[in-house]
């Protein structure tokens, strides 16, 4: 059992097939034995993937700054509930936490957090593998741009290979699991 950092959208505006696709992948972190870390939240696509792992027979361990509990936006069915002082002490906790990550569709708070654990990953100051969900292409624009840093040397090619990128479900755990048992690299 791994337990899977998922980093989404907590927006309550998105389109229903956002929040399907992160309580997809919920259920199957827990229906695969996996805990999931989360962002603590009950809202948007953080909530729906707490709520699938549940509903698949997970386990959720939710890391929330009290200002966002202060909002009530807490997942109180969390198994586990940190609260923190802040976003970032809540980030650092989620990567220390987690064996692996799954970046699912968001905005300016989830390309944060890939960022980061990409970044320390690349520094090598974690092996934990990082997969970047690219449903429906949502993510084109940006690979299309950080492999044009690559050709430019702003960033090393062993940054986009180290990557796993995912477009369904099933493929982003299986990747994750034999990234976890050393069996593959990312792939861009």
């Amino acid at each position: 059992m791994a337990a899977i950092g998922v980093f989404c959208a907590s927006s309550q505006r998105l389109d229903q097939r956002w929040l399907d696709l992160a309580h997809q992948l919920g259920v199957e972190i827990g229906r695969r034995g996996h805990e999931l870390v989360s962002g603590g939240g009950c809202v948007g696509m953080m909530g729906a993937v707490a709520d699938g792992t549940r509903d698949g027979g997970g386990r959720t361990y939710g890391v929330i700054p009290q200002s966002l509990v202060d909002l009530e936006v807490a997942d109180t069915k969390s198994d586990e509930l940190v609260v923190t002082d802040g976003m970032a002490s809540r980030k650092t906790l989620m990567i220390e936490k987690a064996d692996a990550f799954v970046v699912l569709p968001g905005g300016l708070g989830t390309l944060d957090e890939l960022f980061e654990v990409w970044t320390t990953a690349m520094l090598d100051l974690h092996r934990k593998p990082v997969l970047l969900f690219d449903a429906d292409g949502f993510y084109a624009g940006l690979l299309e741009w950080l492999r044009g840093l690559t050709t430019q040397e702003f960033v090393r090619p062993s940054a986009m290979t180290m990557l796993l990128i995912s477009r369904d479900v099933p493929e982003s755990l299986d990747l994750l699991e034999a990234s976890l048992l050393g069996g593959i690299v990312g792939r861009s």
